[in-house]
């Protein structure tokens, strides 16, 4: 099938457009290179280097898109907070536009990448599908207001749709500056042999999740369920045990510098999947020491080049 694929160059989305590459789909990419790499976009893929705000009708109509998966975002939460605007034009107002072209262009499918910021401070874990939407950042409430349109227009204009909600997500390419996840800063710093900072006590949890595992996740939404789905492994990860395996892959031995927790950041966070099991036929295949592993030697590798 014809796949247009957004935010194809970045950490996420171009291994997202390798595994469909893979899987034999014809990939067109969309993305404006604000935040993305160019040479992360697979060779086999068709690029368009245009922001999802853009007119995209020739893109539809010179490729016949069956489904089209949103990865095009601005995903930096403090940067939400200080500008609220931008991160709404582009989180909702760009899913409204691609949504406008999947009406006028009979699209069949839509998958939406959609995360935990859309809950806010968990009342109960683990987070199931249905539990309260309470964000406490600009940046959740865009992507609740994008999952609501996409709701809507699936009802209106009989289209199928698929909203993944990621946990922490880590791995290969993922960058370690701006709004860089803790795995990637700490591999980053220890590889150049920086210190790494922990804020608060290092005892709050996430729930860690490989790349790989978001990819299958995506192959899956592609063909089958229909929905909301928490793609995460399930499982709780401390920060301070995150630094210990982080510590070891990397032979690093310095302490981490414990400052002050942040204003806003959540104590615990973790992911039922269930739903994910039964409605994608999807569960995790990589234990957090397996994907630290595979992350730790690309970035060993990323600064020896």
């Amino acid at each position: 099938m014809n796949v247009l694929l957004t935010g194809g160059a970045g950490f996420i989305g171009s291994q997202i457009a390798e595994a469909y590459l893979n899987a034999g789909h014809k990939v067109i990419i969309v993305d404006n290179i604000c935040t993305g790499k160019k040479e992360y976009i697979p060779k086999r893929a068709v690029f368009y280097r245009v922001s999802v705000l853009d007119d995209l009708s020739f893109i539809f109509k010179k490729h016949k898109i069956d489904v089209v998966n949103n990865h095009a975002a601005q995903i930096n939460v403090h940067k939400s907070v200080q500008n609220p605007e931008y991160d709404a034009t582009t989180n909702v107002m760009g899913t409204l536009n691609l949504l406008e072209h999947c009406r006028e262009f009979k699209v069949k499918k839509f998958v939406f990448s959609s995360s935990a910021a859309v809950y806010g401070t968990p009342e109960k874990l683990p987070l199931t599908e249905e539990a309260l939407l309470l964000p406490e950042s600009p940046y959740g409430a865009s992507k609740i207001a994008a999952e609501y349109y996409i709701k809507v227009y699936a009802h209106l204009y009989k289209m199928d749709y698929c909203i993944l909600r990621y946990a922490n997500v880590y791995g290969p390419r993922q960058d370690a500056s701006g709004e860089g996840g803790v795995i990637a800063i700490f591999l980053d710093r220890m590889n150049a042999g920086a210190a790494c900072t922990i804020y608060g006590d290092g005892k709050q949890t996430r729930d860690f999740v490989y790349v790989k595992d978001i990819v299958s996740a995506n192959l899956a939404a592609l063909t089958g369920g229909c929905g909301v789905f928490n793609i995460g492994t399930g499982k709780t990860t401390t920060v301070n045990a995150l630094f210990t395996l982080a510590s070891r892959l990397t032979s690093y031995k310095k302490n981490p510098m414990m400052v002050r927790s942040r204003d806003g950041d959540i104590r615990h966070s973790y992911f039922s999947i269930n739903k994910a099991k039964k409605g994608l036929g999807w569960k995790p295949a990589y234990s957090l020491d397996a994907g630290l592993h595979e992350t730790a030697k690309w970035f060993k590798g990323k600064v020896k080049r």
